[in-house]
């Protein structure tokens, strides 16, 4: 079915004869038995449903992880000054956190160090830990970064200087001659863990020092930090990733932390901690720092022991945050939107977006269209580009390729997001070289629903059944159903943003209903001025606010039908 947004809906096929055997089986109701057959879900993910399972360290006896625990411990039993370096987004920053958070335990000699965007650039660079190494690290450790610092690793080198790497970026070869490399991007056993970001791998390497040299230290508290880097890496929440999203959901107690605590109380949330707080809330506001100043804010608000220094950084990043909100509206009202409806790629060159915010714009563009998106912007004699894409196209995979092919200078990312940089007389070649891989590499602009439903069926009762095979996110969406013979009542906007609502049925039940699609979109006009009947694609969800829980339902599509245009 084609939608007034262009994309085809097919209801997921299902098979029947192992429908039923999941239903029996594990005593599912039908809807998880759908989800889990659509989603693939393996052993471990259908065990989750109905049970509470304890994250299980799966690197207890990795030579990678076991030969860096040798290596750290040699440094510390030196009394080595250690170094560490971290990227400055929030995968970054929160490594960073979790290592310094453990120093400070077993009193190590330490100091980080988080490059600056606009005067360092990304990651470990050559000229970066040139001048760190005048401060006589024994061992440098490079976190969410230094996969491809080969020229930085081998001026460490040559002054007998370790590094160790951990890092989930596309990772080319030749490698850097680090000590140790832990990336799962590279060619070893533990590819399957390529679903990891850098702070679940920091997460997991420390859990496993921890376990070795017999350490009584509580390390659980940090698991909230670790399940904000997997939602703000734009990780599948999928496998262990979903056990540590359960186990977080299940324990963290919002009031025995401060910064959570702080945010809900400034932004006046009077509900219980969600998923989505980690992606709409303290995400942007943690990545405001390196977005427009510096991050180092970042990892001394997650550190420190000082609740006034902590309220300082608090407050300074919100101001932050809002500036950073004006910058990106006032940029994305300059696109205009209307000119790429057609295209199946969008690459934006424009030589004024703040850098900044060129991740944010390339998101907003590939939510918009579900297309991959590239936004560039000058900076001196050289473009600096940043990537958004779908699970279709591996963006990362093709920026290492572009560098391969000397079309690109440097870069790096993963499945759905990256970074880089190119000279300006490159950009022909780059959008020829990205056009020719999307063409071969993408699929058709299809979508699945989970099945039919009928407004009766949305109740609580059906929510309640829905929610086990929560928590939904990247690799396991919360699933799209149809709704046909409906109209939209009264609606309204919301804060200029949103569109509310009501869904009504043609036996008179109706739904409350939300749509977050661009204004002006053919959805959000259909929303506001169609009074035909419609077909829908929704989404259920279970709206919080002052304590109080009502059913909702998010319009996500249109079905076109004789009566919409």
């Amino acid at each position: 079915m084609l939608s007034i947004s262009g994309k085809n809906w097919i209801e997921i096929n299902k098979n029947k004869r192992l429908l039923e055997k999941i239903k029996l089986d594990h005593n599912f109701e039908e809807i998880i038995a759908q989800i889990i057959i659509s989603r693939k879900f393996t052993e471990l993910e259908i065990l989750t449903i109905n049970n509470d399972l304890k994250i299980s360290n799966p690197f207890l006896n990795n030579s990678d992880f076991l030969r860096s625990i040798d290596i750290l411990n040699q440094s510390l039993l030196n009394n080595d000054k250690i170094t560490i370096i971290g990227d400055y987004d929030v995968d970054g920053c929160v490594s960073t956190s979790l290592f310094i958070n453990f120093f400070k335990f077993i009193k190590a000699n330490y100091s980080y160090y988080i490059p600056n965007r606009f005067n360092d650039g990304y990651g470990a660079t050559r000229k970066l830990v040139e001048k760190l190494a005048k401060e006589k690290p024994g061992l440098i450790i490079m976190l969410d970064c230094g996969s491809n610092s080969k020229d930085a690793v081998n001026y460490l080198n040559n002054r007998n200087i370790k590094s160790l790497i951990i890092d989930h970026h596309e990772i080319y070869r030749s490698y850097p001659k680090a000590n140790v490399i832990i990336n799962p991007k590279k060619e070893c056993e533990y590819n399957e863990y390529d679903y990891f970001c850098t702070g679940v791998l920091s997460y997991f390497f420390l859990d496993l020092y921890i376990k070795k040299n017999q350490i009584k230290i509580d390390f659980q508290d940090q698991l909230i930090l670790v399940l904000l880097t997997i939602i703000c890496d734009v990780m599948p929440l999928r496998k262990i990733n979903r056990v540590i999203a359960l186990n977080v959901l299940k324990n963290f107690n919002i009031n025995n932390n401060f910064l959570f605590q702080e945010i809900f109380k400034i932004k006046r949330i009077k509900r219980k901690f969600e998923i989505e707080d980690l992606g709409f809330l303290v995400g942007p506001l943690l990545n405001s720092a390196g977005r427009l100043e510096d991050a180092n804010i970042v990892v001394e608000l997650l550190t420190s022991d000082d609740i006034s220094i902590k309220k300082k950084i608090l407050n300074k990043l919100l101001l932050l945050n809002e500036k950073r909100k004006k910058i990106e509206i006032n940029s994305f009202k300059k696109i205009l939107l209307n000119k790429i409806k057609d295209e199946k790629i969008f690459i934006l060159s424009d030589n004024i977006i703040n850098e900044g915010i060129i991740g944010i714009i390339a998101s907003k563009l590939q939510d918009l269209y579900d297309l991959p998106s590239i936004v560039l912007t000058k900076v001196g004699k050289i473009y600096k580009g940043s990537a958004r894409s779908n699970l279709n196209f591996n963006i990362g995979l093709y920026i290492k390729e572009a560098i391969d092919r000397n079309i690109v200078l440097n870069g790096g990312g993963h499945n759905l997001a990256a970074g880089f940089t190119i000279h300006s007389d490159k950009l022909l070649s780059f959008k020829r070289f990205i056009f020719s891989k999307y063409k071969k590499k993408a699929a058709i602009n299809q979508f699945n629903y989970i099945s039919k439903i009928s407004i009766n069926s949305v109740n609580k009762k059906f929510l309640a059944k829905l929610s086990k095979a929560a928590p939904f996110g990247v690799g396991n969406q919360n699933p799209n159903f149809l709704i046909d013979d409906v109209s939209i009542i009264k609606p309204k906007l919301l804060k200029d943003k949103y569109l509310t609502f009501f869904i009504k049925s043609s036996s008179g039940k109706m739904v409350p209903g939300i749509s977050f699609s661009y204004l002006d979109t053919n959805v959000s006009k259909n929303i506001l001025y169609n009074k035909n009947k419609m077909s829908l694609i929704v989404q259920m969800k279970e709206n919080q606010w002052n304590n109080k829980k009502s059913l909702q339902l998010i319009v996500l599509d249109i079905i076109k039908n004789p009566y919409i245009s």
